[in-house]
């Protein structure tokens, strides 16, 4: 019986790690290139603004 060649599997294992960070990283960067094309519009004064406590508006 032949033994377990665990360098090989060690190997395996470590380069599936690395090509799903890569991954991860590539979809990351894809979101937010995404982002900054349509949800430019986040970053403008118009989003809410929450209310403190003790300062209330006047109905109208």
């Amino acid at each position: 019986m032949a033994t377990p060649n665990y360098g090989y599997e060690k190997r395996q294992k470590e380069l599936a790690k690395k090509k799903k960070k890569e991954e991860k990283l590539k979809h990351k960067a894809e979101r937010k290139v995404g982002e900054g094309a349509e949800g430019g519009a986040a970053d403008d004064n118009d989003a809410i603004q929450p209310i403190e406590p003790g300062t209330e508006t006047p109905a109208q």
